[in-house]
């Protein structure tokens, strides 16, 4: 029909169509505006708070390096407090709990490792922090507690580790064979990322015999 009617009268259809509608499009075009700058933003922000927490992993990582574990705790403090969740937080957890292990200060590394393999949303990271955790617990004669922990590990990607972390707790508690059975299964994973001759010769020390090469 719209073909049959003349030029006059398509104009002032279109002008009728518009006096209906023009609050609408104006409406639309606002809203797409906004949600452009919304989002722009947001991008903003978040790259102003990524900059900011990798600015505090860094001074976190200077000060380790420079053995000043007081600046290192006050920058992992800061990002703790404000970037609880990201990968920076939970990596200077762990270079922290590192520093603080080799000073002896078991106490202050635990809850660090615990952070970590609870809170991160990276599997491997998690588990990561679980086998150095399972080994400061062995450190502070936490032998159970740390047999328990490495339970769910013994079929996964690091289930070599946490045989030979369970085996050494169980030595340490004095159950040989207990050992035993953990060192062997440590040696039984395929293309495990262990010192297999260290694990022999741990097995060999609980009476065990090393599988042939």
């Amino acid at each position: 029909m719209v073909d049959d009617l003349s030029d006059d009268e398509r104009q002032e259809a279109l002008l009728q169509w518009w006096r209906e509608n023009w609050r609408w499009i104006l409406a639309g075009i606002v809203v797409g505006i906004g949600m452009l700058v919304g989002w722009r933003y947001w991008q903003g922000y978040r790259v102003q708070r990524a900059e900011h927490a990798a600015q505090l992993y860094s001074e976190a990582q200077t000060a380790l390096n420079g053995n000043d574990l007081g600046k290192a705790e006050a920058a992992l403090q800061q990002l703790e407090t404000s970037f609880d969740s990201t990968a920076y937080t939970q990596q200077a957890q762990l270079l922290l709990a590192k520093a603080q292990v080799e000073a002896g200060e078991f106490a202050k590394a635990e809850p660090l490792l615990r952070a970590v393999a609870d809170k991160s949303k990276d599997k491997e990271l998690a588990e990561i922090a679980q086998l150095r955790l399972a080994r400061l617990l062995v450190q502070q004669g936490k032998h159970d507690e740390a047999v328990q922990l490495l339970q769910p590990l013994t079929t996964g990607g690091f289930s070599a580790q946490a045989h030979e972390i369970r085996g050494d707790a169980l030595v340490a508690k004095g159950d040989a064979q207990g050992a035993r059975a953990e060192y062997a299964a440590a040696l039984a994973v395929t293309d495990a990322q262990l010192d297999r001759a260290l694990v022999e010769l741990k097995l060999q020390d609980v009476g065990g015999n090393a599988p042939a090469a």
